[in-house]
């Protein structure tokens, strides 16, 4: 999972040619265009124009596509014109949203890429699997650049308004990048790496989709679903002047976007399933030490958890 991002050299022809159409042209500052202007979108509309990139972008809410041209963003990302000037593309949209937009332009990215002028595509999704098994092929057939990849940083607010700059620094960076040739794979992930760099991520981890959606289940998946299902005990109308740290800690997640966690959820439900029986079990076995009065297989159930989180904690980090 943990596999560090490498830069790579490479010579060969076909790869040194999309280099140097991902590169920006001589005396112009880069360009990024972002598809979708929620928290995520917006905070790498903001990351970006600060790092003095040129910004153009789309998103579905005029409103919000409005605001965000007063505030960050240099045009509007709508023809095959705009997407020639960008370096970067981010879909920082919903999986399907994604992909609909991919099907939509993939015809147009892939004749850019034959004239020397298709930016490296990316996604932001939480969920790998579906996103880049289509996007892969869509890719590989009309001749373009795409690598999944997931930010993971957030909060529990939603929406371009409490989108900022920061919100992507030191935090990691986990990239799912096509079954290519090694060469062909180092030299995406090397430029992309080289375009994400204002962004200020903090470590890059390079996996398949399929490990990325196994261990997401229950890394941020299972969070919600725990912190969802919590406050809803008829007891938590009562928390006031009783609760600290622990209650919100627990319940920071429960507040999220359902239409979006739904369809993350849907995409990776075979994963999440899993987590949640295993969950399941855990639980079960500490209601059944409270039924039967069992207080020595209580304490080792709850010594075993705590032993396993220390471990946790003090493992280094997988190089």
């Amino acid at each position: 999972m943990d596999e560090q991002m490498r830069p790579a050299e490479c010579s060969r022809p076909g790869v040194e040619a999309q280099r140097v159409a991902a590169e920006p042209a001589k005396g112009s500052s880069p360009a990024v265009g972002i598809v979708g202007l929620g928290l995520i979108g917006g905070s790498f509309a903001r990351a970006y124009a600060a790092a003095g990139w040129r910004v153009r972008a789309w998103d579905t809410d005029a409103d919000t596509l409005a605001i965000a041209r007063i505030d960050v963003l240099d045009g509007l990302l709508r023809s095959a014109e705009d997407l020639a000037q960008c370096d970067l593309v981010v879909l920082a949209a919903y999986p399907e949203a994604c992909l609909q937009w991919l099907r939509g332009h993939a015809e147009i990215l892939g004749r850019l890429a034959r004239e020397g002028k298709a930016p490296i595509v990316i996604d932001a999704a939480g969920v790998k699997g579906r996103v880049c098994t289509e996007a892969f092929d869509l890719a590989a057939e009309h001749g373009f650049s795409f690598c999944g990849a997931h930010p993971m940083a957030g909060t529990e607010f939603s929406g371009f308004a409490h989108a900022h700059a920061d919100l992507f620094r030191g935090a990691p960076m986990v990239l799912t990048p096509p079954p290519t040739s090694d060469i062909e794979r180092l030299d995406l992930l090397d430029r992309i790496h080289e375009f994400l760099e204002p962004c200020g991520f903090g470590s890059y981890s390079v996996t398949t989709p399929q490990a990325h959606d196994r261990v997401i289940a229950f890394t941020s998946q299972l969070a919600h679903v725990v912190s969802n299902a919590y406050v809803k005990s008829p007891t938590a109308r009562e928390h006031h002047g009783f609760s600290a740290g622990s209650y919100r800690d627990l319940t920071r997640v429960a507040h999220l976007n359902p239409h979006m966690w739904s369809e993350l959820m849907m995409d990776d439900a075979d994963a999440l399933g899993f987590e949640i029986e295993t969950l399941i079990d855990n639980l079960a076995a500490v209601r059944q030490a409270l039924a039967s009065g069992d207080r020595d297989g209580l304490e080792r159930l709850l010594d075993e958890g705590d032993r396993i989180k220390r471990a946790l904690d003090d493992a280094p980090r997988r190089a």
